[in-house]
């Protein structure tokens, strides 16, 4: 559901980064330094608005009206600075520090807060109160600062995670600890008398213990009688059971992982000359997790990266300046399974036909239909990714015109040491009467298996041109217009080792084709985009915006490569159906024979990159007590959506009409479209007497055909249904309180801020276990609803198994895509922090973040595969409470 949300959110920051109205930035400076915590007031008449600078001490002021404003910077040990500013500009103010007349340090706090305490009233930011920094202190300023901090969390205040089993289980002990270690000032350089270079370096090392409940069906000590050879030997790695009187669980254990996590990160910022500035940043990164299964398998992962970024700016005139950058990437992954390397499962159960590289020894994957626990583990990898860019950036003050033009380039390494499905599957769907039964004879409803070819080398480039006006048309109005080009070339293979299926009309024909490239060139991504921002009276605060705008989506290639190289002629792959011409067993099931699918992935020549269309308009007003509300619509256009269907093939038990056209294959289009509306509504209230909060109701509709494969090939206009993401209610409420004007050493200065998210449930979609026939794929056919009420669901269940049935002989299931509710979303989260001024030169931080407090269960999703066990039953639940400290020293 997280990621589900921020797909939203980021389709929603798309069309909003277009709306541009009057809006001032700047930086506040002292010796070079960034000041954070000074005060900025802007006045124009009757109106004031203030914030406060930022860690990097810039600030933001929008939606103002358009003209002149004064504006006011003050900040303690500091002299003030008064000056004005024009809407669209961006300014840069240095301080200069007050040493005589001396100043007066001690003040008795007023009702408007402490001395110390830097909170700004009615705030559009909610800053929170704000402590001395670096070199703003009452003594002589020093060059250097830093901080040194220890984040914490353990078991001690975090709950026990929830059992979906009903069984009390212990709490196991675990722990999260994070070093926290910054130091930034002016670089030294031995031999030069200018000034160096200003540094920042920060480092974390994250020592974490993490544990959750893991819940399975396993096979008891009676079912486990009798059975082939391979049975047996696949049996051993199930535990037994370890409590009794459940149908739908009968096993629970703790799973216990472990991350060691090490960051560094360094920015240099040296200025050249006057209007010319050099950065520079380096970030890596190493880590090191293990994680655990039911089954007691422990998987190995390991990483390092390494982001490297140079940018020149130089101001050519007041009016005109360019920015370059270089950028550099590299990341390696690298995951090492349990029996990798250990011990040959499938050779020593005598299951023939499967990759007997050591590095991909283990069992074959094991799929029941019936609810008992899936037999699975990791697959080997090694990806070294590396990334190559440069971007140039040119802004243009030009009357009533800010012009941006800019352009980027990126080459993208995805080189890959690894197999799609080395061990291959075995699926027991219980067709034929049992699927348990089905394992202990040896005979799988469907096998699949995936490789060779395992080192692969795709590369690709991503580019782009794109050119802005911001257009200050009047006092109350603002347009914001311009267009962008991008292209994304396809992936290729260094070696030329992609295969696609070369089809015949109407797929009568397939003929694997060894290809250089995913698909053709798509050049055609121009992206018009415009935004406006009108305020209809001059000094009124109601604001209404606009805006259009067309994105491309040129970053879908890598997963299509990925899967074309994983094909024959150059990989042992294919996917084979059980049944007379074509019997499989567990120990032969992966040979394959005249009747199996070898090629398994195809994509269409045609295969278009697919883009959104986004357009919105929203009204803003402020009201009295410091409130602002705003109502938004916003609507979304998709076409050239990625998708998938089986062609030739049709409903269990109905006739082939064409015996000899090829199936079992996946094939990939751009046929998908969908649409989304949504309206929302936000109540906001500033900070003002330490009090700020935040309403918001948002009510949209989600649809789309871009199903993963389709039930129906000759019919995907039935794929149409709620999308993944589609939820159709949420309630947000974020509050804020500051104690700055309460009195008492133990009470002022904590900042108390909670949010609470509160929505419906998103789409699930009911699954029939059986292969669609003639293939060796499960999964996309649904089954026929009975018209039983869905949620009207027997004790211990959320949903009514008696509200689906096996769909008809000959007939595709005809329960809609995506149509069960799942449940309800709810998370509540809290913070408490506070600042503590230690010295004029030493300050502390403690701040203490509970997700959770109130310890409510919740659930992502329901199991709705029918005739599982498990049918109608959480999947898994959300974390429980927990609380993470941070203590952080400032120097």
């Amino acid at each position: 559901m997280r990621n589900s949300l921020r797909g939203i959110s980021v389709c929603a920051l798309l069309v909003l980064s277009q709306l541009h109205a009057a809006v001032h930035r700047g930086q506040v400076l002292f010796n070079r330094l960034p000041v954070p915590g000074a005060s900025v007031l802007l006045s124009a008449g009757e109106r004031k608005l203030s914030t406060t600078s930022d860690a990097e001490g810039k600030y933001t002021f929008k939606d103002l009206a358009e003209g002149e404003w004064d504006i006011r910077i003050e900040m303690q040990c500091f002299a003030r600075i008064d000056g004005r500013i024009q809407t669209g500009q961006q300014s840069t103010w240095v301080l200069q520090i007050l040493l005589d007349p001396p100043i007066e340090v001690q003040k008795p706090p007023t009702e408007e807060g402490p001395a110390d305490s830097l909170v700004i009233q009615g705030s559009v930011n909610n800053a929170g109160p704000s402590a001395a920094f670096g070199n703003n202190r009452i003594s002589a300023p020093q060059p250097y600062h830093g901080n040194a901090g220890l984040i914490l969390d353990s078991s001690t205040l975090d709950a026990r995670p929830y059992s979906l089993t009903g069984q009390r289980s212990e709490k196991p002990a675990f722990n999260r600890l994070t070093g926290l270690l910054s130091i930034g000032g002016p670089l030294r350089l031995p031999g030069v008398r200018r000034n160096g270079p200003n540094f920042v370096i920060d480092y974390q090392r994250l020592r974490s213990r993490d544990s959750s409940l893991g819940s399975a069906l396993v096979p008891d000590a009676l079912q486990r009688a009798g059975g082939t050879r391979q049975a047996q030997a696949l049996l051993r790695f199930y535990p037994l059971p370890n409590f009794e009187g459940s149908t739908r669980f009968n096993y629970q254990v703790p799973l216990i992982g472990a991350t060691h996590q090490d960051t560094l990160q360094a920015r240099l910022n040296q200025r050249l000359s006057h209007g010319s500035q050099l950065s520079a940043a380096i970030d890596a990164q190493l880590s090191r997790s293990d994680r655990s299964s039911v089954f007691s398998f422990v998987d190995r992962d390991r990483s390092s990266g390494i982001n490297a970024r140079v940018n020149w700016h130089r101001s050519l005139t007041s009016r005109l300046a360019i920015t370059m950058g270089l950028e550099f990437s590299r990341l390696s992954q690298q995951t090492i399974p349990h029996f990798a390397n250990r011990v040959n499962v499938s050779g020593e159960a005598g299951i023939q036909g499967n990759s007997q590289d050591p590095a991909d020894w283990g069992p074959p994957r094991l799929l029941f239909a019936g609810g008992i626990a899936s037999l699975a583990d990791g697959i080997s990898s090694l990806q070294r990714n590396q990334t190559t860019g440069g971007s140039v950036r040119t802004v243009w003050n030009h009357g009533r015109h800010n012009l941006y033009f800019g352009g980027d380039y990126r080459r993208q390494q995805w080189n890959s040491l690894t197999q799609q499905d080395p061990r291959g599957t075995f699926t027991f769907n219980g067709q034929g009467g049992s699927d348990f039964a089905a394992f202990l004879r040896g005979i799988p409803d469907t096998s699949s298996i995936a490789y060779g070819n395992a080192d692969k080398y795709f590369r690709t480039s991503q580019s782009d041109v794109h050119m802005t006006d911001d257009w200050r048309i009047g006092p109350g109005i603002t347009l914001n217009a311009g267009v962008r080009w991008e292209y994304g070339s396809p992936a290729t293979e260094r070696y030329g080792r992609l295969v696609n299926l070369a089809l015949g009309p109407g797929f009568s024909t397939a003929a694997p084709v060894v290809t250089a490239q995913v698909a053709r060139p798509d050049r055609s991504a121009f992206e018009p985009r415009v935004g406006m921002s009108w305020r209809p009276r001059a000094g009124s605060s109601l604001v209404i915006r606009t805006g259009y705008g067309i994105y491309y989506n040129t970053s879908v290639y890598q997963t299509i490569a990925q899967r074309m190289a994983q094909q024959p002629p150059l990989s042992r792959t294919f996917s084979a159906q059980n049944g007379p011409g074509n019997p499989l067993s567990l120990a032969d099931g992966f040979r394959g024979g005249s009747s199996t699918t070898q090629n398994t992935f195809a994509v269409d020549p045609d295969f278009r990159i697919g883009y959104a269309q986004n357009w919105q308009i929203s009204i803003q007003r402020d009201l009295p007590g410091a409130l602002v509300l705003s109502t938004t619509y916003l609507g979304i256009q998709g076409t050239r959506g990625m998708q998938e269907f089986l062609p030739n093939t049709v409903p269990i038990g109905a006739p082939n009409p064409c015996l000899a056209c090829p199936a079992g294959f996946v094939f990939l289009a751009s046929n998908g479209n969908s649409t989304r509306h949504a309206g929302q509504l936000q109540l906001r209230r500033r900070l003002r007497n330490g009090v700020a909060a935040g309403i918001g109701y948002t009510w949209s509709k989600s649809l789309d055909n871009a199903a993963s494969v389709a039930q129906n090939w000759l019919d995907l206009r039935a794929e149409r249904g709620l999308s993944n993401f589609d939820q159709r209610h949420l309630f947000t409420v974020q509050t804020q309180y500051s104690s700055f004007a309460r009195r008492g050493l133990l009470l002022r200065d904590w900042t108390l801020t909670t949010d609470l998210t509160a929505g419906s449930g998103l789409p699930l979609n009911p699954v029939f276990p059986a292969a669609v026939p003639g293939t060796g794929f499960t999964g996309s056919i649904r089954p026929d609803f009975t018209g039983a009420p869905l949620y009207s669901a027997p004790n211990g269940l959320s949903l009514n198994p008696a509200a689906f049935r096996p769909p008809q002989p000959g007939r595709w299931g005809n329960a809609a895509r995506n149509s069960i509710t799942g449940p309800s979303a709810f998370s509540f989260n809290a913070s408490l922090g506070r600042a503590f001024r230690l010295s004029d030169r030493l300050n502390a931080d403690l701040r203490i973040d509970s997700t959770n407090p109130l310890n409510h269960v919740t659930f992502p999703s329901w199991n709705t595969v029918l005739n599982s066990a498990q049918f109608g039953l959480p999947n898994s639940a959300n974390p429980m409470r927990s609380v993470q400290t941070t203590f952080r020293v400032r120097f």
